[in-house]
């Protein structure tokens, strides 16, 4: 009887032991759609700083747990290490600029509306959510650091315009509206 499943991908899977090649995994792991999102916190000198960030996921619905992964080399890690506070905010697709922005100068503030949340992180008023948070823990993760924060006050729009920001293959890219779309 023949295998019922589909034939292997054409790239050459490594034996456990191999290394595996960075470009290799980031271009596999650009396969993956994600969300974007801007974390965002205050330094020691309560100045906000925010850095986009598309390694977002929920961990748990009780108690709500939420992680984000940060480059060890990031100039705001010190920031979101000491803060013990962070809010996590999901772009909309009109906000690819301030992604964008975000990407490049985490201390360019310049004409973004902000809001302050309930542990005092600043919250961007646009986002489609933000999710306040105070800092459950810190782990290491590779050459990043992987930051769970319990979740105290959620901020949620869902007005016209409300299609999330999305990344995939290196680039922003839009959902497709299919059947059961809006």
């Amino acid at each position: 009887m023949p295998d019922p499943r589909p034939a292997a991908a054409a790239a050459e899977i490594p034996a456990e032991d191999a290394a595996i090649d960075p470009r290799a995994f980031r271009d596999a792991m650009g396969r993956f759609v994600t969300g974007v999102t801007v974390a965002t916190t205050l330094d020691a000198h309560d100045r906000p700083v925010g850095v986009t960030v598309n390694s977002f996921t929920s961990v748990s619905l009780d108690p709500p747990l939420i992680l984000f992964c940060l480059e060890k080399k990031a100039r705001t890690r010190p920031a979101f290490e000491a803060a013990g506070r962070f809010a996590v905010n999901v772009l909309s697709a009109e906000q690819e600029a301030l992604s964008s922005r975000f990407a490049r100068a985490p201390d360019d503030w310049a004409e973004v509306p902000v809001a302050t949340a309930e542990t005092g992180a600043p919250v961007l008023v646009d986002a489609l959510a933000a999710l306040d948070c105070r800092t459950e823990a810190i782990h290491d993760g590779g050459d990043h650091i992987i930051l769970v924060g319990r979740v105290v006050r959620l901020i949620a729009s869902d007005g016209p315009g409300s299609a999330p920001l999305v990344y995939h293959r290196g680039r922003y890219s839009r959902l497709a509206e299919g059947p059961g779309g809006r």
